[in-house]
């Protein structure tokens, strides 16, 4: 309900004042975006996407440069260019699920769930859909709790760690049962975070 509510708190005039509010160095940028490649409110839905998952929009500059490659790589759905933005934020996002002991515990999901997942995607590009099996489903959350109470038994809190084209889908599923572990795609996950396995799906 928090997390929700942090996303619905950030109207279209608030996203504006955001926007208008940036370094002068940073306007042209905004400029460059606005209305040409995205309009103020599609840029409020990227920012909503972000608080939803408890991801800080304070670096709106990076989150602007994130967005304008994703537009500029064809992206138009806003799960597409959150996900192309989300790459961009991968350290401080990483930074954010490190342990006291200054790793990032992962649940990791298996190459034979990552194949599950792939089969039951429906549709084309970005209108792809999941459509998996209900006993299917039942069974992916059972292992799901299985894993995260195992590794909350060992003292960890794990994010989930799943491949970039997934990572959504998945997400979708685990809010259902789970709604406060983190679902994480690999390109999300910094090359200089020190990382551990303690379970896998």
């Amino acid at each position: 309900l928090v997390r929700e509510n942090m996303a619905e708190l950030l109207s279209f005039a608030e996203t504006q004042k955001l926007l208008d509010d940036l370094p002068r160095d940073q306007q042209k940028l905004v400029a460059e975006l606005v209305p040409g490649q995205i309009s103020v409110g599609s840029i409020q839905r990227v920012l909503q996407g972000l608080l939803a998952e408890r991801v800080s929009i304070r670096d709106l500059p990076t989150i602007l440069e994130g967005i304008q490659e994703a537009c500029a790589g064809g992206a138009r759905a806003i799960p597409s260019i959150v996900a192309h933005v989300r790459t961009r934020l991968a350290r401080q996002i990483s930074d954010a699920h490190l342990g006291q002991a200054g790793y990032l515990p992962l649940v990791t999901l298996s190459p034979v769930w990552e194949g599950h997942f792939h089969e039951a995607l429906v549709g084309t590009g970005e209108e792809r859909q999941l459509a998996m099996a209900p006993s299917q489903l039942a069974e992916f959350m059972q292992r799901l709790r299985g894993a995260f109470d195992e590794a909350a038994g060992a003292g960890e809190s794990p994010v989930l760690l799943t491949s970039g084209p997934l990572r959504t889908h998945v997400r979708a599923i685990v809010e259902r049962i789970r709604p406060e572990t983190p679902v994480l795609a690999q390109t999300e996950i910094h090359p200089r975070v020190r990382i551990r396995t303690v379970g896998s799906i």
